[in-house]
């Protein structure tokens, strides 16, 4: 499996997206992995912080991996694709800094957004362009609005273009900008690892309480739009609900 979950000291622990020869765009089987760590991190003492970032030099991660479904005929259901997402299928009390660099692409910025910080590097381009493809992000639809705004949420899903790494910072998609994000986030999760533990649990369990009501309020509907969307027939039969790749490359 090319997803890691490995030890990095100090109570953190780090989740590598590890297919840069695909951009890290991640597939079925990768996002049941993503729910088997999210587990694994809330249900172990000895994690106490968690980042995530994406191995190689292009891409954080370009989403959903299209064309490996469209070979296998494997897309997810609803729940599977609620527990990849830090914090929302599983209730992750850990918290959770994202490195984001190169292509954070529609599932890769679903990742992102549900990360409780987020630090971008300069080059990261940042973009939900899944109406360009007839399809949709339910649950970002849901939470992207109490990030940015609901004024800023509709013009980020109904263009589908990319955001700078300033444009994100300007509109609160992101929460810094750094020449090595990995090492920025790196930093930041120790020092939210050194915190209470019990503290920190309980402070982000209330911080996420209402986004975390509302995600469990309209699952349903997410469910339904991924079923509309199915049938709609405007896409090459692959629907994930998380994830698009772009027009095109922005090398």
């Amino acid at each position: 499996m090319s997803i890691e979950f490995e030890a990095a000291g100090d109570g953190v622990f780090v989740v590598t997206l590890n297919r840069p020869e695909r951009l890290n765009a991640l597939d079925a089987a990768h996002k049941a992995r993503l729910g088997d760590i999210w587990r694994e991190a809330e249900a172990r003492d000895d994690v106490r912080a968690i980042m995530l970032r994406g191995a190689g030099l292009k891409a954080f991660s370009a989403g959903s991996d299209f064309k490996e479904m469209k070979a296998t005929g494997r897309t997810v259901d609803t729940d599977t694709l609620a527990n990849a997402i830090p914090s929302v299928g599983v209730e992750l009390t850990k918290p959770v800094v994202a490195a984001l660099h190169g292509y954070v692409i529609g599932f890769g910025l679903t990742l992102a957004i549900h990360c409780d910080m987020r630090v971008a590097a300069p080059d990261a381009r940042l973009a939900f362009p899944e109406v360009e493809h007839g399809m949709l992000s339910g649950i970002s639809d849901i939470t992207l609005p109490g990030l940015v705004g609901e004024a800023a949420a509709l013009e980020i899903m109904l263009t589908g273009r990319a955001y700078t790494a300033d444009e994100a910072r300007e509109i609160r998609l992101v929460n810094r900008i750094a020449p090595d994000p990995h090492a920025e986030a790196l930093e930041l999760a120790r020092a939210l690892a050194g915190n209470s533990l019990s503290a920190t649990r309980l402070t982000k369990k209330l911080v996420l309480a209402e986004r975390r009501a509302a995600i469990a309020r309209h699952l349903q509907l997410v469910a339904q739009a991924r079923v509309d969307i199915a049938q709609s027939g405007r896409h090459a039969s692959v629907v994930d609900g998380g994830g698009a790749q772009p027009r095109a490359r922005m090398d």
